[in-house]
């Protein structure tokens, strides 16, 4: 499934960056040569039977997946007839030029809006905006944010709050208003009332390498009971004689809110140097029983944390979020660019520093979520295949050398000299980017190693 997923991730976004150059070429008279799905020995080709005017482009779909080319017609990569020359691609204007290099980000950033656009009309079922209990002390927890609220709406003001149909999209909005002040319409569990909750800015130093702006201000997720799931044979669950379906209402005596609140006590644990019990208040088939449990004591990164080798809560309430026609075009077109905004972002943070090379994905990550998305139905995996649409639009015009980006740089410098930069200067230009792309290649390839836990 995964491996099936992934490639077909790949293959639709590929033929689409690929497909918008081409079309854009064949628009400006542009003679197309190759049309190239993978790089390396063909493993299938054919010609179309009704070519456009001047064209005989040959379609490829070639043994190694990763990328695709459109290669034209081009005086400085060979003879040309001084028929075709009229339709080499160096003899084009300039505007023509930097049209056909950019139309293929362009295509993959018209295919996310297209893709999520279609989540939209489809509907899917999304984790309901009830919240777990925050962060002790965080800006949620201080603002009087509690255990089970859900919220309904939100917005910068309390005057101008929008409605928040489930918790991926308030974690969303969070994310995009980080240096706002954040209102909150929220219902407390078990109540009809609801009340508005103000979360002041953050401050300016409150988001780092490892942390974003839904972290900073204390959200830890989705609200679910305290019920235990599958217990592990020989885990500290076991040997206590915890059972799947428990439900634990206290800790040492302090009540327990939510699975939430029941993960952070589990974990706090950990920090003993030497392995405490706790006495758990049990809940089991209408009897309230008293167990000892001590938790395992492990490693994570760089800090020690307490696990009883059981799963911890019950999936949280779902809610179907669906849109009609218009609205969902517009969902679309507004998600596409606020997903800009964050890669752009991220990349702008990475490059200061201000954020974690570790936040680097490679095609191994690519292939694990491509097949979890999968596995979690249709709307999940257009909405997957939409977002890497957008990373790889935004990446492809980054102005590096050997990427769409890079040649539109060049196009700017000719348009602003008047003239082309010297061979000598492409060619370095060139090597150097090559560097940089096998660089981040291999550091993203090592990241998804080490996240997938490949390495000892």
């Amino acid at each position: 499934m995964t491996l099936l997923a992934f490639l077909l991730a790949l293959g639709v976004l590929i033929t689409v960056h690929e497909w918008g150059h081409y079309r854009v070429a064949v628009a400006c008279g542009v003679k197309v040569l190759t049309f190239s799905i993978g790089f390396g020995k063909p493993l299938l080709r054919w010609k179309s039977r009704r070519p456009h005017a001047g064209q005989d482009t040959e379609f490829c779909i070639s043994l190694i997946p990763l990328g695709g080319y459109v290669k034209m017609l081009d005086e400085q990569e060979g003879d040309v007839s001084p028929h075709d020359a009229p339709m080499a691609f160096n003899r084009q204007p300039l505007w023509a030029r930097a049209a056909i290099v950019s139309a293929g980000p362009v295509a993959n950033l018209m295919l996310a809006v297209c893709l999520y656009a279609t989540t939209f009309w489809i509907g899917q079922y999304e984790t309901q905006a009830t919240l777990a209990a925050p962060v002790v002390g965080s800006v949620a927890e201080s603002a009087g944010l509690r255990s089970g609220d859900t919220v309904l709406r939100a917005g910068t003001s309390a005057d101008d709050l929008q409605e928040v149909p489930s918790l991926d999209a308030l974690r969303w909005w969070v994310l995009q208003h980080e240096t706002s002040s954040v209102y909150l319409e929220v219902q407390p569990q078990g109540k009809q009332s609801s009340r508005i909750v103000n979360l002041p800015v953050l401050e300016q130093d409150a988001t780092s390498k490892d942390s974003n702006a839904w972290q900073a201000h204390g959200f830890t997720g989705a609200w679910s009971r305290a019920v235990l799931g599958e217990v592990q044979e020989g885990r500290s669950a076991d040997v206590a004689g915890l059972q799947r379906g428990d439900e634990v209402l206290r800790i040492d005596g302090q009540l327990l809110s939510d699975a939430s609140a029941l993960r952070a006590m589990v974990r706090a644990s950990g920090q003993q140097h030497v392995p405490v019990g706790q006495a758990w208040e049990v809940f089991r088939h209408g009897r309230l029983l008293h167990i000892n449990v001590t938790p395992e004591r492990v490693a994570e990164g760089s800090q020690y944390i307490g696990r009883i080798g059981a799963q911890v809560g019950e999936p949280p309430a779902k809610v179907w979020v669906q849109y009609s026609l218009f609205d969902g075009l517009h969902q679309a077109v507004a998600k596409t660019w606020e997903v800009i905004v964050m890669t752009l972002d991220m990349l702008w943070r990475l490059l200061t520093g201000n954020a974690s090379l570790d936040n680097l994905s490679g095609p191994l990550t690519m292939a694990d979520y491509a097949g979890r998305s999968a596995s979690l139905g249709l709307g999940a995996y257009l909405s997957y295949l939409a977002l890497v649409s957008v990373s790889l639009g935004v990446f492809n015009l980054l102005p590096l050398p050997m990427l769409d980006g890079g040649h539109l740089l060049y196009y700017l410098y000719e348009a602003c000299t008047g003239h082309t930069p010297s061979p000598t200067w492409l060619d370095a230009m060139q090597r150097g980017g090559l560097a940089i792309l096998v660089a981040l290649m291999v550091f993203s390839l090592f990241n998804d190693v080490v996240r997938l836990g490949w390495l000892p």
